[in-house]
């Protein structure tokens, strides 16, 4: 397909302890990613895997690690964005966040970060801070890092400084929220739209998105896999009921890609488990080609 660049980059830190600070989700997701890229007809992209240096590999610290592989991270994104390039992340989990955002936000002239909104799909907020989390888990956190509200040393580490906005924020079918935790999306200025307001497309979403699109320069697209219905993907460690279906997904994802602001989509969480692996993977499939799909169908238009 003419005209559509893409690279394919591949996240598969964690942040989590070992023997699972390294995913195997980025690599199994490229495999079924690289064919629907060449059935829909984009016959050339690129592959980029995040790696640490051997020193880094030994630092103390798995959050710290993570710090450093997301430094990496917005170091591979920012040259890509800079070419014109559409960024598809797929990453271990959405402690990969940080790294996306900041490759989009350094993307333009030295020392002049970009303003970049954030599209976030997921079935959890992820705005947890230490104060507010109930487990502790550096995974509840990412979006609040990424906002400037904790962890400043690991937001900066991936070269996100300033932080985002919470007013550039849209989250879209959260549903399982820590009380504390909803208490800081209350005192935010994020967006939060339902389950039901993205498969009815109506008013409110376009206007969000068309608001968000005219304050900002660029938009980075986050997908947990946990935003769908639980019964789409199945074995994810945080799977909620109530959720969106691939195919409505899918749909919604072709409509997002018209917004020529959008630069990147993240695809993070990928449940490993052989256990209903090959459902998960369809249902990531279809995710995949609507994307596609719906970046070889935008035009000059600045709203949807």
């Amino acid at each position: 397909m003419s005209g559509l660049n893409i690279s394919l980059v591949l996240q598969p830190y964690t942040g989590n302890k070992r023997p699972h600070e390294l995913s195997p989700a980025p690599e199994l997701i490229y495999r079924e990613a690289a064919k629907i890229l060449k059935q829909e007809g984009v016959r050339e992209f690129s592959k980029k895997t995040i790696q640490l240096t051997d020193k880094e590999k030994n630092e103390y610290g798995v959050w710290n690690r993570m710090g450093l592989a997301n430094g990496h991270l917005s170091c591979e994104v920012a040259p890509l964005i800079r070419k014109k390039v559409f960024v598809l992340g797929l990453l271990g989990n959405c402690n990969s966040l940080s790294g996306m955002l900041a490759g989009l936000q350094n993307s333009g002239k030295p020392r002049k970060p970009i303003s970049v909104g954030l599209i976030w799909f997921d079935a959890h907020g992820d705005f947890n801070t230490p104060e507010t989390t109930l487990s502790g888990w550096l995974g509840g956190m990412p979006v609040a890092v990424a906002a400037g509200k904790c962890l400043h040393r690991l937001r900066k580490q991936a070269g996100l400084d300033p932080p985002i906005s919470t007013r550039n924020i849209i989250m879209m079918g959260v549903r399982d929220v820590d009380p504390l935790e909803q208490e800081l999306i209350l005192k935010s200025s994020i967006t939060t739209l339902s389950t039901k307001q993205v498969i009815e497309k109506n008013k409110i979403i376009t206007d969000s998105l068309d608001q968000l699109s005219n304050r900002v320069e660029m938009l980075y697209v986050h997908i947990d896999l946990d935003v769908l219905d639980a019964a789409y993907i199945p074995g994810h460690n945080f799977e909620v009921s109530g959720g969106l279906t691939p195919t409505q997904l899918s749909a919604f994802l072709k409509l997002i890609m018209k917004l020529e602001k959008v630069k990147a989509l993240g695809i993070a969480s990928f449940p490993t488990v052989k256990y209903g692996r090959k459902k998960s993977m369809d249902s990531t499939k279809i995710l995949i080609k609507g994307a596609v799909q719906g970046l070889k169908n935008r035009t000059c238009a600045n709203s949807i």
